[in-house]
């Protein structure tokens, strides 16, 4: 309707009658994430003696650490990427608004790492597959969904748990919402235009809440013992 209400102007009226339309209610489950020690024990899955275990590395720590959705992380250019103090990437996000994200330190040694062993390729983007051309999505699912299961061997928590790409997305808010308690950062790292996006997380972290639950007193009740009425019981006892 917002593209009909621009190339039809005569149709305004109705198109507006219809935007006013409420959308439907819907049940808003809280968003799944991964804790720190489980998403240690990911990153700690790949095989850092092969090429493509310390690609895998490299490209878990850069969605994580960044909350990149999986289209930014697999079409991020390798001139994207900036390795000098402070390190940093530049990524262009949905409706083509670019921010620009400082990098961990542990981060930056993991790429640094992966573009040793990269080598020259035809194509632009940082991350390639093993015949050399971009990673695509479904790769980069798979890459993830392998090595969770080599960290589920060690970790229980992992067992039979399924772990898609937005996830490691949504643990990179949770836990950096659970340090700054900001989610207006929570909402720049991630490139939320609406704040009201955002807001998914605030439901998920607990803290918030405690805090609320801590600065009200709790109403003082008169304890009791509960004594029943002389008729009921006598009712009780004479019947058979």
């Amino acid at each position: 309707m917002r593209y009909v209400e621009l190339r039809v102007p005569s149709s305004l009226e109705q198109v507006h009658q219809i935007r006013a339309i409420p959308t439907k209610r819907h049940d808003q489950a809280l968003v799944q994430h991964l804790t720190m020690k489980q998403m240690r024990a990911i990153l700690d899955a790949p095989n850092l003696a092969i090429r493509l275990g310390i690609r895998d590395r490299a490209m878990l720590h850069l969605c994580f650490a960044c909350g990149l959705r999986v289209s930014e992380l697999v079409e991020l250019p390798l001139d994207g990427l900036s390795l000098r103090h402070p390190p940093s990437i530049r990524v262009c996000g949905k409706g083509r608004k670019e921010r620009c994200l400082p990098l961990w330190k542990e981060t930056a040694t993991d790429l640094r790492a992966w573009l040793a062993v990269r080598g020259s390729t035809r194509t632009s983007e940082l991350f390639v597959n093993a015949a050399g051309d971009p990673m695509t999505r479904a790769g980069f699912e798979y890459v993830l969904e392998k090595h969770v299961r080599v960290a589920a061997a060690k970790l229980p928590d992992l067992k039979g748990r399924s772990v898609s790409p937005h996830q490691l997305r949504h643990s990179c808010a949770v836990i950096m919402l659970q340090a700054t308690r900001d989610i207006r950062k929570v909402a720049l790292w991630l490139g939320h235009s609406d704040m009201r996006t955002t807001e998914i997380y605030l439901r998920v972290d607990p803290s918030e809440k405690l805090e609320a639950m801590e600065a009200v007193l709790p109403p003082s009740l008169r304890r009791g013992r509960f004594k029943a009425p002389d008729a009921l019981i006598a009712s009780l006892q004479g019947s058979p």
